[in-house]
């Protein structure tokens, strides 16, 4: 519109100029082109009208969607919040089972180990070894188990339980024998209580280390009683046969039961004077023993051949027969041959005599009882000297190492305990033998003051009859 009324100025201008004619015609024009533009600017408006209630419907249409998708947005948060719940239900829920099924697993898992344990030290377990390989996979650190592997479990606990109680006979089976190579012999099982073996003419105990599936004798062999009630049980003539209910200590006991002569050496020093002392009084003793026999049994039988041939008055016969080698050495011919060399004092002269020579013949009789009275009472001052000593290593070795491992302090125990064992079990004996051998020694004197008195009688009866 702004471009029309411009080109009229323009052509008013350029009629100014021009001739009349041309003023009109370009009034004429400037008209019409007004017109259009008129025209123009009322069609522009008209579009304009509809452009603007096309978008005020648009807008309508926009903002009855928007509140549309709003109401669906705020339905679908709503439905967001309700499912969020719900996940976080389902999470907490989730979460209690999983740790009810963790703590199933773990109480399962522990009982696997168990059964695991009991497997490995059941005799069982070594003529079926698989059973370890079947609960194997539940022993492995993150596996969940099914219901498949609990009645696994379960049949393996049923099979111990079913075989525990079960006696079974192999032909032919191996195992390592006493000197360490394998062997192949009959064996029979007692359940998981223990099992026996016999190859060639040994029959023996088995026992079954943990962690092992072989079977190993035992390194010493049990009692004769025993082993021949073994073999008539393997042989069908015995219903009765020993077995080991302690689960494998009392054959442990037989395997590491000390000898002897391995318990003296683990002593210590100590015991070597003992045993010395034990050693020199037995000689002592069986030497008097056999002396103060040989005194007591000749003394009746010299004193009454002596008696009857005094009593006839041959006092040289009395003469030769103590004159006899075998006889000579004897204290009672001692006694007797002072007797007859009396003869001729008076009654107590005679006494006196008879007195002395028993006298002097009891030293010889006593001889070595005062020693040993003095070992009697040495071995167990020596016992008591090796059990300070032992206790002293005791406190030593408390003192550098503590008192956490006891294998530390045993052996200073055992040596104080052993001392003072065997210096007791030395010293009664010894006081026994002292007791016995003073006593046969009173009883002997006794004897010969009888005959010495005896031998007076018979003296003053044959000097009276002559």
């Amino acid at each position: 519109m702004r471009a029309a009324w411009i080109l009229g100025g323009l052509l008013i201008a350029a009629a100014a100029d021009s001739p009349a004619q041309d003023i009109r015609e370009a009034s004429r024009r400037a008209a019409a082109d007004r017109a259009r533009a008129e025209q123009e600017r009322h069609l522009a408006e008209e579009r304009i009208l509809t452009d603007a209630e096309a978008l005020r419907d648009e807008v309508e249409r926009l903002e009855t969607e928007t509140a549309g998708l709003e109401a669906e947005l705020d339905a679908l948060t709503a439905r967001i919040r309700e499912l969020e719940g719900e996940r976080d239900a389902l999470e907490q829920d989730w979460s209690e089972r999983e740790l009810q099924f963790e703590e199933i697993s773990g109480n399962i898992r522990v009982a696997a180990r168990e059964l695991d344990a009991i497997l490995r030290q059941s005799l069982i377990t070594v003529f079926a070894s698989d059973r370890l390989a079947r609960l194997r996979p539940l022993l492995r650190a993150g596996y969940f188990p099914d219901i498949e592997d609990v009645t696994t479990m379960a049949d393996l606990y049923l099979d111990e339980i079913v075989r525990s109680g079960q006696v079974r006979r192999w032909p032919s089976w191996p195992f390592v024998g006493r000197g360490g190579e394998e062997e192949t012999g009959e064996v029979l099982s007692f359940g998981t209580f223990g099992a026996i073996y016999r190859t060639g003419g040994e029959v023996g105990f088995l026992q079954h280390p943990p962690d092992q599936t072989k079977l190993f004798a035992l390194p010493r062999t049990p009692s004769w009683e025993t082993r021949r009630r073994l073999a008539r049980y393997l042989d069908g003539k015995d219903d009765a046969v020993t077995i080991d209910l302690s689960g494998g200590a009392a054959l442990r006991r037989i395997t590491h039961r000390p000898t002897l002569w391995n318990q003296v050496r683990a002593g210590g020093p100590i015991v070597w004077p003992i045993l010395a002392i034990g050693m020199v009084a037995l000689g002592i003793a069986i030497e008097r023993m056999l002396f103060l026999g040989r005194v007591h049994g000749r003394t009746d039988r010299i004193m009454t051949a002596v008696g009857d041939r005094a009593s006839r008055g041959d006092w040289d016969a009395c003469e030769r027969l103590l004159e006899d080698p075998e006889n000579r050495k004897s204290p009672v011919v001692t006694v007797i041959r002072a007797g007859l060399a009396g003869r001729g004092e008076k009654r107590e002269a005679l006494e006196s005599i008879l007195q002395e020579a028993i006298l002097r013949e009891l030293p010889r009789l006593e001889r070595f009882l005062s020693v040993l009275s003095i070992f009697g009472a040495v071995a167990p001052l020596l016992g008591l000297l090796g059990t300070v000593t032992g206790m002293i290593d005791t406190f030593r070795v408390i003192t550098v190492h503590g008192t956490g491992d006891p294998k530390l302090m045993s052996g200073g125990i055992s040596e104080a305990l052993i001392t003072t064992e065997l210096g007791l079990a030395v010293a009664i004996p010894i006081m026994l033998l002292h007791t016995f051998l003073s006593r046969r020694v009173d009883h002997i004197v006794g004897d010969m003051e009888e005959k010495a008195v005896a031998l007076t009688n018979i003296i003053q009866k044959r000097r009276r009859e002559d």
